[in-house]
């Protein structure tokens, strides 16, 4: 794998562009085609825990199947604009029906929605639940000086920030005491880690699933106001035309069964987590979980 530099029309990418290289056979069936035909596809992320993972396990399937495959690690409303015009292929990193609504309603022209890949989702505002008294957001509104009047968020373009500075802004449930500090998912990790070492007071903005819950006893505050929507699902979103253009990649994104994988997906996660790079933590993983993972794929597509 190489990192490469790239500028995509107009839009600054955050993070490196890693490129996938590694051509594999694809197996006979419905659909048989050579390695070398079945081209090179642009998938976007963003950097929030499960998004990593489950991409770079689909990079290094798809490559094993006989794709070239281009990883890009983008700013979330990046992700969404590279792909309406085209500069990527596919990402799995869509919070639907409410988190990424208004990216998917500015979009949804261009777009194709596959479906979800994950339910039971959940946002929220996050606390240990050492903190036996704060179950709710009101809860948490009037202990607010107990958290230096402070909710440590991540990145700024990530949908639940929208929701929590919207319910700051209208003080819904007594939230209009507190500030919002901008970071991203490690800076937020960190933060975390450190308020529980001490075993100090913090509150955080949070998502399920996500690394943090597999490593610290927390919980997500009731939300009587629904300021973060109900339970949702991550689905996978292509760009129009990948069909036509490349109908092999169009059928692994829609009929690729990744219900079926969701422990390959949770091991990377936290050996990303222990500093393995998630292509490496990828290759170990599509190593050890190489039956259950080609039984999942659509007819006619086997690594080899």
């Amino acid at each position: 794998m190489k990192n490469t530099t790239k500028m995509m029309r107009g839009i600054m990418l955050v993070g490196l562009i890693l490129v996938f290289t590694t051509g594999m056979a694809f197996a006979g069936g419905a659909g048989e085609a050579a390695a070398d035909d079945l081209g090179v596809v642009r998938i976007g992320y963003v950097e929030w825990d499960r998004e990593p993972a489950h991409t770079f396990l689909i990079g290094e399937v798809m490559e094993r199947i006989g794709f070239q495959v281009e990883v890009l690690s983008l700013a979330n409303p990046a992700m969404w604009e590279a792909i309406a015009v085209g500069d990527i292929d596919a990402h799995v990193s869509a919070w639907l029906p409410a988190t990424h609504a208004a990216f998917w309603e500015e979009h949804s022209e261009v777009l194709e929605d596959l479906g979800p890949h994950f339910t039971g989702a959940g946002l929220g505002l996050v606390v240990p639940t050492y903190l036996e008294d704060i179950n709710s957001i009101e809860d948490l509104a009037a202990n607010a000086d107990m958290f230096d009047n402070t909710i440590t968020g991540i990145d700024p373009g990530a949908g639940m920030m929208s929701q929590t500075e919207g319910a700051i802004d209208d003080d819904v449930a007594g939230l209009g005491v507190f500030t919002l500090t901008e970071g991203s998912d490690a800076s937020m990790m960190g933060a975390l880690a450190d308020a529980i070492s001490r075993e100090e007071p913090i509150v955080v903005t949070g998502w399920d699933p996500h690394i943090k819950f597999a490593r610290f006893d927390l919980k997500i505050l009731e939300d009587a106001n629904n300021i973060f929507g109900d339970e949702e699902t991550i689905n996978t979103i292509v760009r129009q035309g990948l069909a036509e253009e490349n109908e092999m990649a169009y059928r692994f994104f829609a009929e690729t069964d990744w219900f079926a994988v969701h422990e390959p997906i949770d091991e990377i996660m936290v050996l990303s987590a222990d500093g393995t790079r998630p292509e490496a933590a990828a290759a170990q993983v599509v190593d050890e979980y190489f039956d259950m993972i080609n039984a999942a794929l659509p007819s006619g597509m086997q690594m080899q």
